[in-house]
């Protein structure tokens, strides 16, 4: 991308639209003006006849999108206390349930690293292809933030706990886990990509998918089931923390030494996401909720912590306040749920139509 390119490209070709995501040099990082870009091209292909399909990418070699600007969200945390990022998320979990009701097919390109808010970008659309290459996951409690993008519907909808173990470790999907776990439906390989792509501008994704679609290259998940559904089956943390160590399992021994070293807050408050996702039918209700827990986040000291040791200074040794599990209290995690001090996201009643406000 150059200093002239605006971050998000379009561009029509046969019956595509195409919305290329275009910081290449930060991942695709995704952030405010980019979320309305997005929008706007949504807007305005939504009603245009000759656009009968839209197909999302990332510009450059490395992947769609690594998530959010997260060091631009530590930014304003630390300048101005976070408005500037409670309406950001605002637009982009509105975005989020307009592209899972979105009226034309929505094709993701996910190859490379899909993370954070570039799930969102990907996985609530119709036809979400990975690749080879797809590296898939929703790494927040790594830098003291929780699920949001919609992730907790997503993945409280995953076989058995496999998206309690991905939620909670942050760990990455390949291509064949990513489908396991319902965050994509098709693999191509990445060589097929260009043709794939070039195919669907005179036809409808339904009838170009089988011609590229193949099996996937084995994946991690399925062989850990057994100890992943019985560990992270518990009520708490602490006790998931407790099963991983003694089940026997050594891949399960180091899901626990992960778990020890993420927010223990964070870890808290996305296990109880989760679990109240899990109740919650619409994709609408889980993003209001997430929308309270990740402004809650604003004035927590975790977050700007993480951001600061993975991103900022690069230290990787976040001093986690509270340091242990035993000391975030039940009212430290009920603290994030409560009405959001910046009001409510409001999707909750029906699916979002139309542009952002």
């Amino acid at each position: 991308m150059s200093h002239d390119e605006p971050p998000v490209l379009t561009r029509v070709e046969g019956r595509v639209g195409h919305i290329v995501l275009n910081r290449p040099r930060a991942l695709n990082a995704l952030n405010h003006p980019m979320v309305r870009l997005v929008d706007e091209a949504l807007t305005a292909w939504e009603h245009d006849e000759t656009v009968r399909t839209v197909v999302v990418s990332g510009a450059g070699e490395r992947g769609l999108c690594a998530g959010g600007d997260i060091r631009a969200v530590r930014d304003d945390i630390v300048a101005g206390g976070g408005a500037a990022s409670a309406a950001y998320w605002r637009d982009e979990y509105l975005l989020d349930a307009r592209i899972a009701h979105y009226p034309k097919p929505y094709v993701a390109l996910m190859d490379g690293y899909v993370m954070g808010g570039g799930v969102g970008i990907a996985a609530h659309g119709d036809v979400r292809v990975v690749t080879e290459r797809s590296r898939v996951a929703m790494p927040e409690t790594i830098i003291g933030f929780v699920l949001d993008v919609g992730a907790s519907f997503l993945l409280t909808r995953a076989p058995g706990e496999l998206g309690t173990h991905l939620a909670l470790t942050g760990t990455t999907a390949s291509a064949a886990d990513a489908v396991l776990c319902g965050l994509a439906d098709h693999y191509v390989p990445s060589a097929r990509l260009a043709e794939f792509t070039a195919d669907l501008a005179d036809a409808d994704p339904a009838d170009v998918v089988p011609r590229y679609a193949g099996t996937a290259p084995e994946g991690e998940l399925a062989a850990h089931r057994a100890w992943i559904d019985s560990c992270y089956a518990a009520d708490s943390v602490e006790e998931i923390v407790d099963r991983l160590q003694s089940c026997g399992e050594r891949a399960a021994k180091e899901a626990a030494d992960v778990l020890l070293s993420r927010s223990p807050t964070a870890l808290k408050v996305t296990l109880a996401a989760l679990r109240r996702a899990r109740r919650l039918p619409t994709l609408e209700e889980a993003l209001d909720q997430e929308y309270r827990v990740s402004c809650a986040c604003l004035t927590a000291p975790d977050f700007p912590e993480g951001v600061r040791a993975q991103v900022v200074d690069k230290d990787r040794t976040p001093r986690w306040s509270p340091a242990d599990l035993a000391s975030v209290t039940e009212a430290d995690v009920e603290r994030f749920f409560a009405p959001c001090a910046y009001g409510e996201l409001g999707l909750g009643a029906g699916p979002t139509e139309g542009r952002l406000p």
